[in-house]
């Protein structure tokens, strides 16, 4: 299968490609290369005939016109976004263009493209939307995961502009027959993760020797994925899924962010072998961001009722293989923190 697969050089997207890559299939990687892209993510596969790249910004109508055009794809897996929670907060605007009107530009260029297509190629075309928990709001302790019928409530910017794309995408679907997929999954991690998320801070602070921020009391609560199961799950729903429907996709994982960051401390004193001071002393409770939501958790069971699909890598080994690898890979993750992408703290506007 031919793919566009926008947003390819961040860190959901190029565990995307790798996977899609290995599985055989061709890939158009369509990025504007913002400040979390990094095409050394997909260094081993820069040579391979199955690998294309084209420096788009989805919000170029002409561009994507052109893409569309040239490449000849059989399906799109949007994951193209600004998708921080607390750069939405102190810069709205970025994300209500892309992650918007870039999704408006690519529903309304792949309905262009799939018009023009023979009848079976278009009964096979797919239009894969990924999407995050974010929109269905927050959750207190008691309340039952979300499920692909909670009603919409986000309270960030970011996840007001995701909720926005996901209801174009349903929209485009109705009214235009457009064969569209959505997934909405939980918090991911894993290797090559953009230094500003929760977990590289964490490993790269403590690395570092520094103190780990860890947002008021630490007791907010995310279900967390490994992000090559999610991979796994996107794929599955595009070649399996049924067209219209929604797929949340969760690791089944909820744990508190202290808890999180007490086990990698814990797991980092062992890695490093420094009895003398253990990591856990170097948390610092810092100020937590405006309108933080309390939990997010993900059932899951529809896809895996429906596709088969369970998360593999359970929580310790997922985060022995993320902590293993950031500090094996330093090639990676060194030009980031010397270009000041790490330890910043953003998101306090109120």
């Amino acid at each position: 299968m031919k793919l566009l697969v926008t947003g390819g050089a961040g860190f959901i997207g190029s565990a995307v490609i790798r996977q899609a890559i290995t599985d055989g299939h061709d890939v158009v990687n369509i990025d504007k290369l913002t400040y979390a892209a990094n095409l050394e993510s997909l260094r081993d596969f820069t040579n391979s005939p199955q690998y294309s790249f084209e420096n788009v910004d989805i919000c170029d109508k002409e561009e994507i016109d052109r893409v569309f055009s040239e490449h000849a794809p059989q399906g799109i897996m949007h994951l193209a976004a600004e998708s921080h929670v607390d750069r939405s907060i102190d810069g709205p605007d970025a994300f209500m263009q892309t992650n918007i009107i870039g999704t408006f530009n690519l529903l309304q260029a792949a309905r262009k493209y799939r018009d023009q297509l023979p009848a079976d190629s278009a009964d096979g075309f797919r239009f894969h939307h990924v999407s995050t928990d974010e929109v269905y709001g927050d959750l207190s302790e008691t309340d039952p995961a979300f499920e692909e019928t909670t009603s919409y409530d986000p309270s960030s910017p970011y996840s007001a502009s995701k909720a926005a794309s996901d209801h174009l995408v349903r929209a485009w679907a109705r009214t235009f027959g457009l064969p569209v997929l959505i997934t909405n999954c939980s918090n991911n991690y894993g290797p090559y993760q953009f230094p500003e998320k929760l977990i590289p801070v964490v490993i790269l602070k403590a690395l570092h020797g520094e103190q780990i921020p860890v947002y008021g009391k630490g007791d907010n609560i995310r279900d967390w994925l490994y992000v090559d199961d999610h991979a796994d799950a996107l794929l599955a729903v595009l070649q399996r899924g049924t067209p219209g429907e929604t797929y949340n996709i969760g690791g089944n994982n909820e744990r508190s962010n202290l808890e999180l960051v007490t086990t990698l401390c814990g797991m980092m004193d062992e890695k490093l072998s420094k009895p003398e001071k253990t990591h856990e002393g170097l948390i610092e409770f810092v100020t937590d961001r405006p309108g933080h939501d309390r939990r997010y958790a993900i059932n899951a069971s529809k896809i895996e009722s429906e596709l088969g699909w369970v998360p593999k890598i359970t929580w310790d080994e997922g985060f022995q293989k993320t902590l293993d690898w950031y500090i094996e890979n330093e090639w990676w993750w060194r030009p980031l923190v010397k270009e000041g992408a790490f330890g910043k703290r953003i998101g306090q506007k109120s």
